[in-house]
């Protein structure tokens, strides 16, 4: 047996607040939507990661999700035009990462982060 896929499910009354954070800020497509439940990803091949932390780095608080993207300053700028307040960096990591945490419309903490 070999996991295919993990998908995060964040419970919210308001789905539709989804799509500003993570389809027109992130650029997530929207790949199923049954009106209790849309599902955004990518057609790219991504690996299959659960992780469990202590605390987030750096004392940082442990974020809900984390998002690789590849072009760290144009979603930092995103999320600013957005409005969405950024609680943490950005900041370059002693691991090679240069990241920063954001609340999704759902309270999540959400870790943005591109490797150097």
């Amino acid at each position: 047996m070999k996991v295919k896929r993990i998908v995060a499910n964040i419970d919210t009354r308001d789905i539709a607040a989804a799509r500003r954070f993570y389809h027109d800020v992130l650029g997530l497509d929207l790949l199923m939507d049954h009106g209790w439940i849309a599902t955004y990803g990518s057609g790219e091949t991504m690996s299959v990661q659960i992780s469990f932390a202590e605390q987030g780095g750096s004392g940082t608080p442990t974020p809900d999700l984390s998002i690789e993207v590849d072009d760290l300053e144009a979603a930092l700028a995103g999320m600013r035009e957005a409005g969405f307040a950024i609680e943490y960096g950005p900041s370059d990591e002693p691991w090679g990462v240069r990241r920063f945490f954001v609340r999704d419309p759902f309270g999540k903490l959400v870790n943005i982060l591109a490797h150097h």
